[in-house]
C-alpha cells in the first residue's frame, strides 16, 4: 500500500470527490487482502440506485452476505495468491508488457517520487498492484499525499497507471474461474473505471 508523511488537516473536497475517493479506497481494500467479517457486513449492508454502478454495488452487496469470511479467503488466495501465483497478476507492468517489474513500475515509482507518495514499510509486493493504485488515486483525491490533486493531476496519474489496464484487469476478475465474490468486485470496478474515463474525457472539453 502507499503511505505518505501525517497529514492531519481536513482537506474540503466536494461531496462528489469524497464518493470517488471512498469507492476507490473501497476497491483498494477488498483488493489487497482477503476481506474480514466487518468489511463483508458493511459490504453486505451496502445500497445502489438504478444506474449501472448502483447495480453492480447491489449485486456485490447481496454476494457478500452469503459469503463466509473463510470462503472470501480461499478465493482471495486462489485469485491472487495460489501455489506459484494465483489466477490473476494484478500487476500493470505485467498487463501491459506481459512481464513483471518491467518500465510500467519504474514510471508509477519516478510519479510517486513526485507526489510524495512512499510504499508503506511493511509491504514488499511492487508499487504498481491494482489494491495500491486504487489506494494512491484516492489520496490523490482527498489530499492524503498534501493538498488535493488538480483534476487534470489526476487524470494525468490515472492515464498513464490505471486507464491503460486497469478496466482489462476488472473484467478478467468478473470471468476468473476462481471469482464469486470478486466477480461482483470485477463488474463494480470495470463499471467504475468507465465513469472515470468519461469523466476526466468530459472534464476536457
Amino acid at each position: 500500500m502507499a503511505s505518505a508523511r501525517p497529514d492531519r488537516n481536513q482537506h474540503a473536497i466536494a461531496e462528489e470527490d469524497r464518493l470517488r475517493a471512498d469507492f476507490y479506497n473501497f476497491l483498494g481494500l477488498l483488493l489487497a487482502a482477503p476481506p474480514s467479517e466487518l468489511t463483508l457486513k458493511q459490504t453486505a449492508a451496502l445500497l445502489g440506485d438504478d444506474t449501472e454502478l448502483g447495480q453492480a454495488i447491489r449485486s456485490l452487496a447481496r454476494v457478500a452476505k452469503v459469503t463466509k469470511p473463510e470462503a472470501a479467503e480461499r478465493e482471495f488466495n486462489a485469485l491472487f495468491i495460489g501455489v506459484g501465483r494465483g489466477e490473476l497478476l494484478p500487476y500493470a507492468s505485467y498487463y501491459l508488457t506481459g512481464f513483471l517489474n518491467e518500465k510500467p513500475l519504474a514510471q508509477l515509482r519516478t510519479d510517486m517520487a513526485v507526489r510524495g507518495i512512499t510504499r508503506a514499510p511493511n509491504v514488499f509486493e511492487p508499487e504498481d498492484n491494482i489494491a495500491s493504485l486504487m489506494e494512491m488515486m484516492a489520496g490523490m483525491i482527498t489530499g492524503r499525499f498534501g493538498q488535493p490533486a488538480p483534476l487534470e493531476d489526476q487524470k494525468t496519474f490515472w492515464s498513464r497507471h490505471i486507464g491503460p489496464w486497469a478496466g482489462h484487469f476488472f473484467s478478467d476478475l468478473e470471468a476468473a474461474e476462481n471469482s464469486v465474490l470478486y466477480a461482483s468486485v470485477g463488474t463494480a470496478g470495470r463499471v467504475f473505471m468507465e465513469i472515470e474515463r468519461e469523466g476526466f474525457r468530459l472534464s476536457a472539453e
